[in-house]
């Protein structure tokens, strides 16, 4: 299956997006004089209105890794729909690596039931009632990728409505 690449040039500037840290990592090399450190953050980016991004910034310093995380975060921004409840229109499913998330849409009142990083990137995208599953692998970092992915996935009823030449109650009946 092709990838789904909906990439939306959406100007960071004119919103007001809310920025919350994911997972920060450290990692070492092993240089003559002993250990060199550095650190990688992934990062997640969203208005709470259906825009999200997610990012990862490596850097030798903490601070620095995780404004080069928003930086890259603030690049990848896409704009999911949203129903009036806060939920998904439908099921949807993706993966990276060895990690594979299913977002499955849920009734007023259920909350986000998610785990870790996708309950992260979930909460910045202004989703409120929402059933996860993550399968495989727990590494935050395929976590968050699977999960992106699947919120790109998403359709509006409206776009298949207009794609189908049909009308958006017919989309719902079958």
């Amino acid at each position: 299956m092709p990838k789904i690449r909906r990439k939306h040039n959406i100007p960071a500037a004119n919103l007001n997006l809310e920025e919350k840290l994911v997972h920060i990592n450290r990692v070492s090399k092993v240089v003559k004089g002993g250990r060199r450190f550095g650190f990688n953050a992934i990062v997640v980016v969203g208005n709470g209105e259906g825009v999200v991004g997610h990012g990862l910034g490596k850097a030798n310093e903490v601070s620095d890794a995780i404004q080069k995380g928003f930086d890259n975060a603030k690049k990848n921004l896409i704009r999911i729909p949203i129903t009036r409840t806060g939920s998904i229109y439908h099921d949807v499913e993706g993966k990276a690596g060895a990690g594979k998330v299913v977002l499955r849409p849920a009734s007023q009142g259920t909350g986000v039931i998610a785990g870790g990083p996708v309950k992260a990137l979930l909460d910045v995208a202004g989703i409120h009632n929402i059933l996860t599953k993550s399968v495989g692998s727990s590494n935050p970092h395929n976590m968050i990728k699977a999960a992106f992915e699947a919120l790109q996935k998403l359709t509006d009823p409206v776009e298949v409505a207009q794609r189908r030449g049909i009308s958006v109650k017919k989309v719902f009946e079958g």
